[in-house]
């Protein structure tokens, strides 16, 4: 079954624009990977100023490779936050953005069970 990566983002209230734009002009840089299945970036609404950056890979390996493939190239490019690595920054210029995160946390999970809405 499939794995899960959730990066946990700690961003400042006057952050949360820059974060979710940058976020927003990554240009599908992940989406092209291979093993890729979703991505979803989930805004805190209450009770605390983490972001979740969700992504879901068809195994540890295409996710790693996309760690040191593409992901990696952006850092290095200034590109936008990774799906599943990134805290947020973004450019194209000499010299980097600061961070829009000012911490970041990985978590790992199996898929053990899933359902979908009934077809119907």
């Amino acid at each position: 079954m499939s794995i899960v990566k959730i990066n946990a983002l700690t961003v400042p209230d006057e952050q949360r624009e820059v974060l979710e734009q940058r976020f927003a002009s990554r240009a599908g840089s992940v989406e092209n990977s291979d093993g890729f299945e979703w991505f979803e970036l989930l805004r805190p609404v209450e009770g605390t100023d983490q972001y979740l950056v969700y992504t879901r890979w068809r195994s540890e390996e295409d996710f790693q490779a996309w760690m040191e493939g593409p992901m990696k190239a952006a850092h290095q490019g200034g590109g936008a936050g990774g799906a599943g690595g990134g805290a947020g920054s973004a450019g194209g210029g000499a010299e980097r953005p600061k961070p829009a995160a000012t911490g970041s946390t990985v978590w790992s999970f199996e898929v053990v069970q899933q359902a979908a809405p009934k077809q119907g």
